[in-house]
């Protein structure tokens, strides 16, 4: 209960208009504020993760479902890094089934290159977790479609505009 009163009184500082919600400008500065840098397109998928009222801001009882996510994605991270402050692509992966997704090998590469900033082959925090929202959106993405619960799907051309589009806004 006082991790939730602390996280109250957090999401309370950030919420500067006493809305009772969040916007991905003021979260991705609180983010900041916690040397978490993240770009806006970023933040804002994390807010779509967790906008179970779909209002495009994220109430308390949002943030504390994203607190809950980003903070199994930061033991995970914290699990493999070794003092060095970010992984190698294997501690990647290690942390990737620890959460539970579990990639073949060209998918995993292929996420890899794609969030690799640097392209040094070093993931830190925020490349990692940035990695995580990416691949929790797609699963959640592909379990709407997986409606047979099977871990495959069929999509006409529509739907497969409506994923691709999706995973660019």
């Amino acid at each position: 209960m006082e991790n939730r009163a602390i996280l109250q009184e957090w999401f309370d500082r950030v919420d500067s208009e006493k809305s009772g919600s969040i916007t991905a400008v003021q979260l991705k500065t609180a983010l900041g504020v916690g040397n978490l840098e993240f770009p806006l397109s970023v933040v804002e998928q994390m807010i779509r993760m967790h906008d179970f009222d779909r209002n495009g801001t994220m109430s308390f009882e949002e943030f504390v479902a994203l607190n809950k996510f980003l903070l199994k994605v930061q033991h995970a991270f914290s699990d493999l890094e070794r003092g060095r402050g970010f992984l190698v692509p294997d501690d990647v992966f290690e942390a990737l089934v620890k959460i539970g997704f579990m990639l073949d090998s060209p998918a995993f590469y292929s996420v890899c290159e794609s969030f690799d900033q640097s392209k040094n082959g070093k993931f830190r925090l925020d490349d990692f977790i940035s990695i995580c929202i990416f691949l929790q959106s797609a699963r959640n993405l592909f379990h709407s479609f997986d409606t047979a619960k099977q871990g495959r799907v069929t999509l006409d051309l529509n739907q497969f505009v409506y994923c691709k589009y999706d995973s660019i806004i």
